[in-house]
């Protein structure tokens, strides 16, 4: 296809197109003359990730690390993930303690029998993330952790259940996934926030209160 019908295709304007060209993050296109080249399915869908990736609030040179590590994931696909989820917000800096260590997210994580790998980068998002729940004066109780970890853990299996067998499709499945997908998660937790809400206080509210 000419670049106007990946325009049409991606709805990514023309000037976006070339700047993506000129980063590194879009692969250049079949040449077919000294002005023009060809383009394919391949492109449409490097679009479409580098849409929600930037729509996800990742800047440029971000984008352009995770399409490397979908083009060239190599043989360790635990430490190329790992890579890859290092990319996405929020980025912690500096939250390790004079030990190197990272206690809130190694208590949680030890309670729920999981791995603790002070290494692998969403530990010290987790870090980072309890920290902000202390400030506020709303810490991570064990009961929060418990019934946190046993509905997370179930979200986790199923996708990677789904997750593709190719390794570059399945590091671009688990950027997607994070950067696409959590605020879906959020967006549900918030609704069931509604509906339980309006279960217990709309239940005793009275009829005449109901209507407003």
């Amino acid at each position: 296809m000419r670049v106007s019908e990946l325009v049409e295709r991606s709805g990514v304007p023309l000037a976006t197109i070339k700047f993506y060209l000129r980063e590194g993050v879009l692969m250049p296109g079949e040449a077919t003359s000294a002005t023009q080249s060809r383009y394919g399915e391949q492109h449409v869908q490097r679009l479409a990730l580098i849409k929600a990736l930037a729509g996800a609030g990742l800047p440029i040179h971000k984008i352009r690390a995770i399409v490397r590590l979908v083009d060239e994931p190599g043989d360790d696909l635990y430490a190329t993930l790992g890579r890859a989820v290092a990319m996405l917000p929020p980025y912690p800096d500096g939250e390790r303690d004079a030990d190197g260590d990272y206690p809130r997210a190694r208590r949680v994580l030890e309670r729920l029998g999981q791995v603790y790998d002070p290494d692998f980068p969403a530990v010290a998002q987790l870090e980072r993330a309890l920290k902000a729940v202390e400030e506020v004066g709303i810490p991570m109780t064990d009961q929060r952790v418990d019934a946190y970890g046993r509905h997370i853990m179930g979200i986790a299996r199923m996708e990677l259940d789904l997750m593709p067998a190719d390794s570059a499709a399945a590091v671009e499945y688990a950027v997607l996934g994070t950067a696409v997908y959590e605020p879906v998660i959020a967006a549900m937790r918030r609704v069931a926030y509604q509906d339980i809400a309006s279960r217990i206080f709309l239940r005793d509210m009275p009829e005449t209160r109901k209507d407003i």
